[in-house]
């Protein structure tokens, strides 16, 4: 069943689930995958909080945190993929790392457009309940077409972050990526249901490694899985409503 399948987050893909628990080891569950999700969460609420809190008590160190967590967010992400058995310590902290930069640009958002942070994230959590609920009722699952338009999707996505990023280093941009115009809005509303779909691969690959016996590890591998989704999806989010402000 793991074989069938592939996923647009790289922290999840076909060969995530190839090797079984060893004789005798404890074996991945989805309560304890659930319960590592919600431990993640707390280190990069608890972690943006402090940001958060600096941006209005100590401005100047601000950058230095944020850009800081986010460049090591990214370190740790990237060894946790390479290797997955260091997961328990790297998992966590990508979390608090993530945290520190998610605090930092929820802050400029909040200076800029006041509550917008508090209904990105609330929004993000009840479309993630949403799909959820879609994946535990059947009603959504990651088919192999499916799994196969989410990631083209998802590809196309990144590519044009790419030309995004090369522009902006000569001063421009994507024109629709972000504007505030209906087109662009209508992009980052795609954009927002791209990454909720990706839960709906994240959910089955995890549910594959369970089925599978993956070892007890891979329990804060796909926890931290699900993050990278929640991240990517809380961000756009944010992009998503400061254009529908600007209008």
């Amino acid at each position: 069943m793991p074989g069938l399948f592939k996923t647009s987050n790289p922290a999840l893909n076909s060969r995530t689930f190839e090797r079984p628990v060893a004789l005798g080891g404890e074996a991945m569950t989805l309560q304890g995958t659930v319960n590592k999700t919600g431990l993640l969460l707390f280190l990069a609420v608890s972690a943006a909080a402090w940001t958060w809190y600096l941006a209005s008590t100590d401005a100047d160190s601000l950058g230095l945190w944020m850009w800081g967590g986010l460049i090591a967010g990214l370190v740790f992400a990237v060894v946790t993929i390479f290797k997955k058995e260091w997961s328990p310590v790297t998992a966590p902290a990508y979390a608090i790392c993530e945290g520190l930069a998610l605090g930092g640009i929820s802050a400029m958002f909040e200076q800029a457009y006041h509550g917008l942070p508090a209904q990105a994230l609330g929004l993000t959590f009840g479309v993630t309940l949403v799909m959820l609920v879609l994946y535990t009722s059947r009603v959504l699952r990651a088919t192999p077409k499916f799994t196969m338009g989410v990631v083209a999707a998802t590809g196309g996505i990144f590519l044009v972050y790419m030309v995004d990023i090369v522009l902006r280093f000569f001063g421009k941009a994507v024109p629709l990526l972000n504007s505030a115009g209906p087109w662009g809005i209508a992009i980052s509303v795609f954009i927002v249901i791209v990454a909720a779909l990706n839960l709906i691969l994240d959910f089955g690959f995890v549910e594959s490694g369970v089925q599978a016996s993956a070892p007890k590890y891979m329990e804060w591998y796909g926890a931290f899985g699900i993050l990278v989704t929640l991240v990517w999806m809380y961000l756009e989010m944010l992009r998503l409503l400061a254009k529908t402000r600007e209008r």
